[in-house]
């Protein structure tokens, strides 16, 4: 498992780089509040459920709010056979903070 900036992933969002799943593993509630663009959230206990429908090949960004939940989801990832997880340093906490000051927080 690696681990990606805000800014790092700013930039690669920014440069249409690889095309990379944003995968919020929040509650729905903490997803409703604040997101970023094209995340899909898939809360912590449903990942065992949701992880066949995706693709082991393709990059995966973990987001939650502080980058704990997050990095547990990409280790599960990185153990069942996932390539390119990486989880959000900081998480969506410190996306707001470097990223987008305007995002709501909580």
């Amino acid at each position: 498992m690696n681990a990606i900036t805000p800014r790092d992933l700013q930039g690669l969002l920014r440069n249409r780089g690889p095309q990379a799943v944003l995968l919020d593993v929040r509650e729905a509630w903490e997803f409703a509040i604040c997101r970023i663009e094209g995340s899909r959230n898939v809360p912590t206990a449903q990942i065992s459920s949701v992880l066949p429908e995706l693709d082991q090949h393709t990059p995966t960004v973990v987001i939650c709010h502080h980058g704990l939940r997050s990095a547990e989801v990409a280790e599960i990832m990185a153990q069942a056979g996932f390539e390119h997880v990486s989880n959000l340093e900081g998480g969506i906490d410190k996306w707001a903070r470097e990223v987008d000051p305007d995002m709501p927080t909580y």
